[in-house]
């Protein structure tokens, strides 16, 4: 290319540029800045609309009585002022209506996330009074450039007391109110003028996300770590002193209570407007007149809600349980029915808009079906025998204490009751504690958190922390995820994750969003219908709910599993047919014990209720039979045969290769002493001292068979399947 070339060719760039910058600078010059009187008008009219799963009941409408106050800038705290300058703009005062860098990062950012309109970061005060009084929500380049050249604009007309006083008078605090003046009001009842640099902190952490901050939500304390933040930036910049800071930061604030609204299952409605502020933003939600039908059924929700209410207003009485929740979900697709988060939602008393569901809490027992799934995934069978006797655990001690003192593990029984061999099946079904831990050992620990996880439970950290605590509820998990991997269980080991949303329309009728089945398989088919044989195996149960229990419905194929944590703080049940999951928890907000009672007595009741009511409005169909295909090369102790590890002729002569036989020559051991935990179908161990657990299971189960008579002589017994010798009618822990 010459030189010339060149030359022309860049002057020709060089006019191109200048022709589209000129016309950007025209478009841009001959923009008018809207007027910010339809801003009220525009919000209550576009406000989003949440309805039933008919489409015709109305949740909330997200703008009904909108509350706003305006006050002149003077009539502002400085606190406020300077908290929310800190929070959301510290160079407000320095820039001139944009920040070129921030808006750089920003596109640097969203180009890299492959969404250039996402919005993600780059506003100032001063964009964001443009873009939520001024303009609509659209997501455009057009309508991005629109707010810089505006805020540019607005910044020329209007000075920063003034820009600042726009956006204090119309952020949103959360629900229905909007302004610094009525927040004040609401929260401290006390003009915008009279708060204090606390509570000018807690306001100024509201905006960016005022229904997921909300001091009447869930999430109080990352509304108090955001309150923390604002304080530390406004120490930064330099509005208040390390002394400031520490006193407010330790200043109890009382915010008023939660004023009377029109709105129906509450905590569902909440957790569909954070769902939706997060994934379309908070201005979206307010004015893109969004019709959410939502898949709650309405008649299902308004059931529980009274059941939980009357049953955790008598759980108070009699066990000191004054709070209670629940959820009902459909397995087949993972749609939320139901979700009752407190017995009240407007109860100050109980922190009633807390919602249970999704509070992180410990499931007691209801956590042993992902551990006996993922043992019946290495080759163990509902008929494994273990032995419940007294067993130490920790390696640290000696194998005849049987205490739980220091390092010491040997836990028991809810009603302190050894049980001595059992099926893996009467364990599970029975809630028996110690050969639940064992199966945890068997299993792995980090294969069964593997298992939780795929089944939907998000919330278990890493194996290090729990140890075989684990199996007993030592994790901690929302009831939410819980009945969804129940769902999991009840859809023969295929995944739905949960929603709430059916369909999202927007006002001018166009589908943003709609509900599709998104199933993926976590787990063998039959391992997940062995785990429904059990639970809904009232003859295996029996022996500790009693024949006719809360968790059996006449007719009714319905496995469920309580669980209550050693410190009787938390009470649940979890409980499914083949199309409908509802699970229950009941407690204390505050995590104060309750009597010492187990969750058949406090929670099962109002669950089976709830159930009851579910049952009525969906197929009546049972869970398809597991197999069972024990053949020849089958071990002993996976067939449900303790007395011995050897099958024999009559005569007491081993059979060839020890496949099969009628007869076993007794010889009484754990299950260490015939299988390697990892291939539990393998060769008998030939040294299984090197197990770290098998001394101390063998001394616990050698004790107990020299107490019972059992020698190991090698008398020849015939194979019989073990039967459940439990005739206990105590419910379980």
């Amino acid at each position: 290319m010459t030189k010339h070339t060149r030359n022309t060719l860049l002057l020709l760039a060089g006019s191109l540029i200048a022709l589209v910058a000129g016309g950007v600078f025209l478009w841009a010059a001959s923009l008018r800045l809207p007027e910010f009187s339809v801003i009220n008008d525009r919000k209550i009219e576009q406000s989003t609309k949440i309805y039933d799963r008919t489409g015709k009941i109305l949740l909330n409408d997200v703008h009904q009585d909108i509350r706003r106050t305006v006050v002149p800038f003077d009539q502002m705290s400085r606190n406020i002022k300077n908290a929310t300058v800190a929070i959301e703009d510290a160079e407000f005062y320095e820039h001139a209506g944009i920040k070129p860098t921030a808006i750089i990062r920003a596109v640097l950012t969203n180009l890299i996330s492959g969404d250039l309109l996402s919005g993600q970061g780059g506003s100032t005060i001063t964009q964001q009074v443009v873009k939520n009084a001024l303009l609509t929500t659209e997501k455009s380049i057009t309508r991005k450039l629109k707010e810089w050249v505006i805020a540019i604009k607005l910044e020329r007309i209007m000075t920063k007391e003034e820009i600042l006083a726009l956006y204090l008078n119309e952020a949103p605090y959360g629900g229905n109110i909007y302004g610094v003046q009525e927040a004040s009001r609401q929260f401290f009842n006390k003009s915008a003028s009279d708060v204090t640099l606390a509570e000018a902190a807690y306001l100024a952490a509201l905006p960016q996300a005022p229904t997921y901050y909300s001091p009447y939500g869930g999430n109080l304390a990352d509304l108090d770590k955001r309150k923390s933040l604002v304080l530390e930036r406004m120490e930064e910049i330099g509005f208040i002193t390390e002394d400031e800071r520490t006193a407010a930061d330790m200043e109890i604030v009382a915010f008023n209570p939660r004023p009377d609204q029109s709105v129906q299952a509450p905590h569902f409605v909440f957790y569909v407007r954070d769902y939706l502020e997060k994934k379309y933003g908070q201005a979206a939600v307010e004015e893109r007149g969004f019709k959410v039908t939502t898949t709650l059924d309405f008649e299902l929700q308004k059931s529980a809600e009274d059941i939980i209410l009357k049953g955790a207003m008598e759980n108070e009485k009699n066990f000191n349980a004054s709070n209670a929740g629940a959820i009902a979900l459909d397995p087949n697709t993972g749609q939320i029915l139901a979700m009752v988060g407190s017995r009240d939602y407007f109860d100050e008393n109980i922190d009633g808009a807390v919602n249970v569901t999704l509070a992180k809490r410990q499931p007691g027992s209801s956590f042993k079906p992902f551990v006996y799934a993922t043992a019946f995934k290495k080759g163990y069978t509902p008929d494994t025998i273990l032995f419940d006797v007294p067993m130490q655990f920790s390696t640290a001690c000696s194998v005849s204490n049987m205490t739980s003192e220091g390092e010491c593990y040997s836990p028991k029984n809810y009603d302190n009751i050894f049980r001595g061999p059992m099926t893996v099946r009467d364990a599970l079904a029975q809630s028996i504690n110690v050969p639940a831990i064992q199966s945890l050992y068997l299993a792995g620990i980090n294969e069964s958190l593997k298992t939780a996880r795929d089944l939907g439970i998000s919330t278990l950290a890493d194996a290090a922390r729990y140890g075989l605590t684990l199996v007993l509820g030592g994790g901690e998990v929302t009831l939410l995820e819980m009945a969804g991997a129940y769902g999991t269980f009840a859809n023969e080991g295929t995944r739905n994750p949960t929603t709430a949303i059916l369909r999202i329309e927007d006002s001018e009728g166009n589908m943003l969003e709609e509900f599709s089945e998104k199933p993926y398989r976590v787990l063998d088919r039959n391992i997940a219908l062995q785990i429904s044989d059990i639970l809904s195996d009232n003859t295996a149960r029996t022996p500790s709910y009693g024949e006719r229990s809360s968790l059996y419905f006449p007719g009714y194929d319905v496995a469920a599993k309580t669980g209550t944590t050693n410190d009787y703080r938390d009470a649940w049940i979890l409980g499914y047919s083949p199309n409908v999951v509802v699970g229950a928890w009941a407690g204390n907000n505050d995590n104060t014990p309750m009597e010492k009672k187990v969750a058949g007595l406090i929670i099962a009741p109002l669950w089976h209720q709830i159930m009851d009511v579910a049952l009525q409005n969906v197929d009546n169909d049972n869970f398809p039979s597991p197999e069972y295909n024990y053949d020849e090369d089958t071990k002993p102790v996976l067939r449900g045969i303790w007395q011995g590890g050897e099958y024999t002729d009559k005569r007491g002569k081993v059979v060839p290769d020890g496949k099969g036989g009628d007869y076993v020559r007794q010889d009484v051991h754990s299950i260490l002493y015939w299988v390697d935990k990892d291939t539990p179908t393998g060769p008998i161990p030939s040294n299984p001292q090197k197990d770290p657990q098998f001394k101390y299971w063998e001394y616990g189960v050698l004790n107990w068979a020299a107490r019972n008579g059992y020698n190991q002589s090698g008398v020849v017994v015939p194979v019989t399947k073990i039967q459940s010798n439990n005739d206990s009618d105590e419910d379980e822990n």
